[in-house]
């Protein structure tokens, strides 16, 4: 039985044995743009595995056909299939329990990782995340498979270069060219994947990393190819040509798709909350939810899993307006009570699908109210589907891509980029967060994108605070103020009760010049009273304090009830610092340091 070393022994071997035999290896980029390929290949082969068990269970416990789609379904075949996605909700109820006996933390995914912890990802993380969303898709929750993807083409790749001992910028690259991978893998679109890995898990784009990130995206293509994946069912050929005052309708459509965006995420939310109220065991909130998907299962089949099949009927049949906008409404009640009650997945697909189904309903109702513009439903569909993407997952790029490498129109791909900015910036202006960062808000995390801010929270108050400070009686009076603390001597002390609990800052000039009577305590002259940092803050969050304080300097304290004093920190030194770290990230990231 292998030590837990040996795998780290063997890996250092394997890179001195590859290094003495090809001298190129010697340069690291080319070094990670061959592993970027073997994440790609990885990411290609896991992709199709997902997707197949998945298949398999929607065969086993739907009776779908070889080669068929659950949600592409006219009914189910008995209705005591509606009664399958509350298993799913039992099973992964169960997961739950046991997880929680062995106390395992939340999983990190890869945003959250690139963001905080330098791509490092567990890949216990991994594989739980994976089989949960195995079993919400499998059993037919309505929820995507594109987070499970990302996680396991991400975990592994964040392992892969841990294991080689890559810099935190390689790591984060190599962790991006995972996503990148199983994004390429999931839709047959390279540009697509690496604009994913780009925009949502890199959170950067720079030429140091195009050619990791493009050849993790295409040998994830080729591989999926290769092993029979499934392409993305947007085949569409004939779309008339668009005229100028088309334009302003689909720029209209893509401020609906945005704001569509947000409703969702809080529709999602006001469902975890309300489980909350209810004070319901989140063990036992995957089986309520189950209920009620089956249910809206037997309504339309439709709603089920991710919704490929559902979205394909969409685009190759005119369906009513009514039908149209009935069939939006419960899928996303299925997509939210979904997450909502626990399931694991994501909103990637589902958002494609609700799209569609805006789009479609948006060139219905143009139809009656001005059928001189022309909208054709099919392009439609396209620009809704990319708009309320955009809303839900971010990057108005990875989704102008879908749709050009789906439709390989060029002149779509414009209307679609147009609409899809107008979405982003609707979004960004009036609710700040895609729907990965929305939950790490909920969760109290303050990550917004995946740029690296982990090392701002290595920069705390704590490891910059000066402790040689001087301390005084708040009791004193200014006169012996004065003549203990002669002008000169410091420039700011800090007044303190017994027990050396914080009163206030004293600036020393001030007190000096000041006209008040010499028996004046110094208490009534200290300033920034409830302004205050403590150890564990770090750089951004000081620097909040300070600018809501207009201080240029504060004590530290040991924390915000005792407040006994430890230390003080000046705005000046902090920005100072600050700077510094900034600078040799950006060097590190241009691969100067």
């Amino acid at each position: 039985m292998l030590s837990r070393n040996e795998p780290q022994v063997y890996a250092r071997r394997l890179r001195a044995v590859l290094v003495r035999s090809l001298p190129l290896l010697e340069a690291r980029g080319i070094a990670v743009v061959m592993l970027a390929g073997v994440v790609g290949v990885m990411a290609g082969i896991l992709v199709t595995a997902m997707s197949q068990m998945v298949q398999d269970l929607h065969g086993l416990l739907y009776g779908v056909q070889p080669g068929g789609r659950l949600s592409a379904m006219f009914s189910l075949a008995d209705p005591i299939q509606a009664a399958v996605p509350a298993i799913g909700g039992i099973l992964l109820g169960l997961s739950l329990v046991w997880l929680r006996k062995r106390k395992f933390r939340t999983p990190v995914d890869p945003i959250e990782a690139n963001a905080l912890y330098g791509g490092r990802m567990s890949l216990t993380d991994t594989f739980i995340i994976a089989a949960q969303t195995m079993i919400s898709s499998g059993f037919g929750a309505s929820v995507g498979l594109e987070a499970g993807y990302t996680q396991v083409g991400s975990g592994l790749a964040s392992r892969l270069a841990r294991i080689f001992k890559l810099r935190r910028n390689d790591v984060r690259t190599l962790v991006g060219c995972g996503a990148a991978g199983a994004i390429a893998a999931a839709f047959d679109a390279p540009l697509t994947g690496a604009f994913y890995g780009f925009e949502l898990v890199i959170g950067i784009y720079s030429v140091a990393i195009v050619a990791p990130v493009m050849t993790a995206a295409i040998c994830a293509s080729l591989t999926a190819e290769v092993f029979g994946g499934v392409p993305f069912p947007l085949e569409l050929s004939g779309l008339p040509a668009l005229t100028v005052s088309q334009y302003l309708p689909f720029l209209l459509l893509g401020l609906l798709g945005g704001a569509a965006s947000i409703a969702i995420m809080h529709l999602v939310t006001t469902i975890e909350r309300g489980f909350v109220r209810l004070s319901i065991d989140a063990s036992l909130r995957p089986f309520i939810g189950g209920i009620f998907v089956g249910l809206l299962g037997l309504v339309t089949p439709q709603v089920l899993s991710s919704g490929h099949g559902a979205l394909h009927r969409e685009f190759s049949m005119n369906y009513p307006l009514a039908v149209v906008a009935s069939v939006f409404v419960l899928k996303l009640a299925a997509s939210a009570i979904s997450l909502g009650s626990g399931f694991r997945g994501g909103l990637f697909f589902a958002s494609l699908f609700l799209g569609a189904l805006l789009g479609k309903a948006f060139a219905g109702v143009m139809a009656l109210v001005s059928p001189a513009t022309g909208i054709d439903p099919a392009v439609a569909a396209v620009v809704g589907m990319t708009s309320l993407a955009v809303g839900v997952v971010g990057g108005p790029l990875t989704m102008t891509f879908l749709a050009l490498e789906s439709t390989r129109d060029l002149t779509l791909t414009g209307v679609v980029l147009a609409a899809s900015i107008m979405s982003a910036i609707l979004v960004r202006e009036t609710f700040g967060y895609s729907f990965s960062t929305w939950r790490f808000h909920l969760r109290g995390e303050t990550i917004r994108s995946a740029h690296d801010v982990g090392w701002m929270r290595s920069l705390t108050v704590g490891s910059m605070m000066r402790e040689d400070i001087k301390t005084i009686d708040a009791s004193t009076t200014l006169a012996a103020f004065r003549k203990e603390v002669p002008l000169g001597s410091a420039k700011r002390v800090i007044a303190v009760d017994p027990g050396d609990q914080y009163v206030g800052v004293l600036i020393v000039a001030e007190l000096h010049s000041d006209p008040a009577a010499d028996d004046t305590p110094v208490r009534s002259l200290a300033q920034f009273h409830d302004a205050v940092l403590v150890p564990s803050m770090n750089v951004q969050t000081a620097a909040e304090t300070f600018q809501r304080a207009g201080a240029e300097e504060l004590a530290v304290v040991e924390d915000f009830s005792e407040r006994i004093v430890l230390g003080l920190l000046t705005e000046g030194y902090l920005m100072r610092r600050y700077a510094e770290e900034l600078d040799k990230a950006r060097r590190d990231l241009a691969g100067e340091g």
